[in-house]
């Protein structure tokens, strides 16, 4: 009768610790946990696919360039600021240009016509970019294997020929600033003017050139003052003598007004005469009375004649610009 064995310490801590018991079914966990693995890898790859669009229909364009610096496999070309397509290959063409294909998905290749422009651009910052655009969007859309030319522009290559003008710009600068250049000269000849100017009689000194000058204009001004200041008393003088209440002009206009009633008297002496001698062709009987009236109207008109003639004397004597009257002798 074989001998009981006694349970050794293993199997003592198994029985009494459930942690330590094997896992049922262990294998077949471990499968489906690898088999849910594997499925969790490539759904995220497929997700990943068709999130690149790889399983999309796309259509391709082709774009020659005479460099490709920049450009790279994955690359977005734009439009309006979209990405429209990506850069699905790189080739040389025989006549050493670049091809660049492009894969557009057909859901964005009604944006693409056939007078669409493609631009290739090397910023100072940032990478590189491709640019579609297009302006009628009314013309034919841009066919599939389309080739287009694009232009490029490398904002970089204009750094030497900046670099260069702002070279130049210094150099010129240092001349303009230098002490014997010509924009010092004329500041320092600036700076003598406005000493010139803030000096005696400085702006008439800068108009005239010399002190001297500016001396004399300024004794010939207070020459023209002081006559300017005299005529002006004199025709105050002249003014007060002629038209004041006992002026020239008052007497003038009595004397015009004496010489009126003058005139008046002597016209109708005139009048008087024309009567008489009327009187004189029709009635031939009275021709003494008629001569000695003929006479003393000629007394009338005589007297008259020489009171006219005295006042207009009187009035060529008060008159302020007659010519005194000279006694020449034979």
């Amino acid at each position: 009768m074989p001998e009981p064995r006694l349970p050794s310490s293993e199997a003592v801590d198994a029985d009494s610790d459930p942690t330590l018991r094997p896992v049922a079914h262990l294998e077949l966990k471990a499968a489906l946990l690898l088999f849910f693995t594997c499925c969790l890898i490539v759904g995220a790859g497929l997700y990943l696919l068709h999130a690149r669009g790889a399983f999309e229909t796309t259509q391709t364009l082709v774009l020659t360039s005479d460099d490709s610096e920049g450009v790279s496999v994955g690359m977005d070309m734009t439009f309006s600021g979209f990405p429209i397509g990506r850069v699905s290959r790189l080739e040389l063409a025989p006549d050493g240009n670049v091809r660049i294909l492009v894969a557009v998905p057909s859901r964005d290749a009604h944006w693409l016509r056939e007078s669409s422009v493609f631009t290739l651009v090397k910023g100072i910052v940032g990478g590189t970019t491709i640019k579609a655009y297009s302006g009628i969007l009314e013309d034919p859309p841009l066919a599939d294997g389309a080739e287009r030319p694009v232009l490029r522009g490398d904002a970089t290559a204009e750094i030497p020929q900046i670099v260069a003008m702002a070279k130049d710009l210094l150099n010129n600068l240092s001349l303009m600033t230098a002490q014997d250049s010509s924009l010092g000269k004329s500041m320092d000849q600036i700076r003598q003017l406005g000493e010139k100017l803030n000096g005696e009689n400085g702006a008439m000194q800068v108009l005239l050139g010399t002190p001297e000058n500016a001396r004399k204009t300024v004794e010939m001004l207070d020459r023209a003052n002081q006559l300017l200041s005299r005529m002006d008393r004199v025709v105050h003088r002249a003014d007060q003598q002629v038209f004041d209440a006992n002026g020239v002009m008052p007497q003038v206009r009595a004397t015009v007004q004496t010489l009126q009633q003058l005139l008046e008297a002597t016209r109708g002496s005139l009048n008087k005469l024309d009567a008489v001698l009327v009187n004189a062709e029709s009635i031939t009987s009275n021709v003494n009375e008629a001569s000695s009236d003929i006479g003393q109207l000629r007394n009338e008109v005589e007297s008259n004649l020489r009171k006219i003639e005295d006042m207009l004397t009187d009035l060529q004597r008060k008159w302020p610009f007659a010519k005194k009257a000279e006694v020449q002798l034979p």
